[in-house]
């Protein structure tokens, strides 16, 4: 696939980790002209806008606690993978600006579901401070944040590993 059609995925999730103002990471980089700069490197953008996200304001409480906005996220998730794999098959090629890590587990999702799809493959490069491979289970904080790429290999609550129908 030729990857000159980029198409921009703001994801302002900060529900998976317990410090605020990560969800403006998307307007930050939009700000700074993110598209202008990407366009004048030879490249279609087009920027769809964000995914619709729920915010922590209007919510009761953070549900489990092992887990926090698990219900939350895995809606966010769950959209996030559903567009990244529809760009795909489209021949668009998808830059999600997050928000918190949790935001990789739909990225990965939805990257994975176009290639399965053809019988082929993915790779993936993590590089962190963090391994980000807690699950409910061995999570000392309960933020989703630090579990995403654990549920990227199938590790993790069944709402974000078996996103889109399937697991690693």
């Amino acid at each position: 696939m030729r990857q000159s059609h980029i198409a921009i995925i703001g994801a302002p999730l900060d529900l998976g980790q317990g410090r605020r103002g990560v969800d403006m990471g998307p307007s930050a980089l939009r700000c700074a002209n993110l598209y202008k700069r990407v366009c004048s490197l030879g490249y279609t953008v087009e920027d769809l806008g964000n995914t619709p996200v729920i915010e922590a304001e209007s919510l009761p409480d953070e549900g489990p606690e092992n887990a926090k906005y698990l219900p939350q996220i895995a809606a966010t998730c769950a959209k996030l993978a559903e567009t990244v794999d529809h760009l795909l098959e489209r021949e668009k090629f998808p830059v999600v600006l997050g928000g918190d890590h949790s935001v990789a587990v739909g990225t990965v999702a939805g990257v994975s579901a176009y290639y399965r799809a053809r019988g082929e493959e993915i790779g993936l490069l993590w590089i962190d401070a963090h391994a980000d491979m807690n699950t409910p289970e061995t999570s000392p904080s309960g933020n989703v944040h630090g579990m995403p790429l654990a549920c990227c290999i199938g590790l993790g609550p069944p709402e974000l590993t078996h996103l889109l129908g399937y697991a690693p």
